[in-house]
């Protein structure tokens, strides 16, 4: 009987062991979190002991498990909004060295760049300014493989430079498909791309041309899209008139939107990592920044630190504040400040900001996920159907949670603030 029992309690074990062997193969972690050590100890997905930049990255990591995936794809597309993300991503491979970072954003280019050099989804032809922001991530990648298929692509990208249709006083159009229009967006989308190829692979006289042409594209933007009683600038601009939404007198769209704000901010702020120092436009750009954020802070609503999305109509029927503007701001002045742009006093206004982001925007998911809320999805001018530029319009595009146009800057003025020495 006890020669029973024994093999009982063997055949026990046995089955046991083999189910929980069983069960640990069928329970799969995201290959994003796999070396997160401290996830596993908490209980959670993304634990909450680590920094806000590293718990909305393994949030997104988690959210798209393939880096392709960010912005909501549904199969690999070479869109700007990812490359936002990637960028938090390289910087927080820089700061932590956890690898599983760096292989998210390697990923993106080992899919989009065929061994060829050729770009999925990309078209030159369609001279589409969008599609050069992220090119930033093959210029990252390039430097550290240097894969001959990385600089094919960025060649191509640069090229589309050379031919983009420009106004008559060398303003890049948004769009092949928008004609004599350039907006605040275009400004990210293209000149700190253009400023850092710029950087890494041209000299002389060529990189002088290339760099007044990239401070050219701003002044352009302060002559044209400036309103000098508020300091804000318009959403975009029609050098012909010819626009629905144009004013036929200057030319500028109706309203201040705020993520088209918080595009040019960020442009300005990061073209200025590759402006070489000697240029005289870098202190024009200094200056652009200040008045900038001199207007950003007076449409700052008072209560919650965060700004709407028509930003100087906060209390109009349907505003709301925006999640991706808001973080866009923040982002701006806190680098601003940190890179001695501006004077130690703006951190006041974006500590505010980044304060009145988590407390009413961000919110936590049981098992640790982060997401951020009230993002607008999506808003242009004209198209089909066709975009108007009001107020109305504004309001009443998509709002989601976790855009990468929100979460990637997000991200950047969570790194700031953390590396925030002042």
């Amino acid at each position: 009987m006890n020669f029973i029992n024994q093999k009982i309690k063997i055949y026990a074990v046995a089955i046991l062991g083999s189910g929980m062997f069983l069960a640990c193969a069928q329970t799969k972690t995201t290959p994003a979190l796999k070396s997160s050590n401290a996830a596993s100890q908490s209980g959670k997905v993304v634990p909450t002991n680590l920094n806000w930049s590293e718990r909305m990255l393994l949030s997104e990591m988690n959210r798209f498990p393939e880096s392709w995936m960010l912005d909501f794809s549904k199969s690999p597309k070479w869109t700007y909004p990812s490359a936002i993300v990637l960028d938090g991503a390289e910087k927080l491979y820089q700061k932590t060295g956890k690898k599983e970072y760096y292989n998210y954003v390697s990923s993106f280019g080992e899919k989009l760049i065929k061994e060829d050099g050729s770009i999925l989804t990309y078209e030159r032809e369609k001279y589409n300014i969008d599609l050069l922001n992220s090119g930033n991530v093959l210029l990252y990648l390039y430097e550290k493989e240097k894969k001959e298929k990385y600089l094919k692509a960025l060649q191509m990208l640069r090229s589309q430079i050379d031919g983009q249709p420009r106004t008559k006083e060398g303003g890049f159009w948004h769009k092949k498909i928008y004609p004599n229009q350039m907006w605040l967006d275009g400004l990210y989308m293209g000149q700190p791309f253009y400023a850092h190829y710029t950087k890494d692979f041209v000299n002389g006289e060529e990189a002088i041309k290339a760099y007044d042409d990239i401070i050219n594209q701003f002044d352009l933007i302060q002559k044209n899209l400036l309103d000098k009683k508020t300091g804000l600038l318009y959403h975009a601009w029609d050098e012909s008139r010819e626009q629905k939404w144009a004013d036929k007198q200057t030319g500028q769209s109706p309203n201040f939107w705020g993520r088209a704000m918080g595009w040019y901010g960020m442009a300005m702020v990061d073209v200025l990592d590759f402006l070489p120092k000697y240029h005289p436009g870098r202190a024009k750009l200094i200056s652009y920044l200040k008045s900038y954020s001199d207007a950003v802070i007076k449409v700052q609503d008072k209560d919650s630190g965060l700004w709407y999305q028509v930003l100087d109509k906060s209390g109009e029927k349907g505003n709301y504040t925006e999640a991706t503007a808001s973080s866009m701001f923040v982002y701006t002045m806190i680098k601003s400040v940190n890179n001695g742009y501006l004077p130690k006093s703006y951190k006041k206004a974006a500590q505010k900001g980044y304060n009145g982001i988590i407390k009413n925007l961000i919110s936590v998911d049981e098992n640790g996920i982060v997401n951020l809320n009230k993002c607008c999805a999506v808003a242009g001018l004209g198209g089909t159907p066709y975009r108007d530029g009001s107020y109305e319009y504004y309001v009443n595009e998509e709002i989601r949670s976790n855009d990468a146009k929100g979460t990637g800057p997000f991200i950047l003025a969570s790194l700031e603030f953390e590396n925030s020495k002042n």
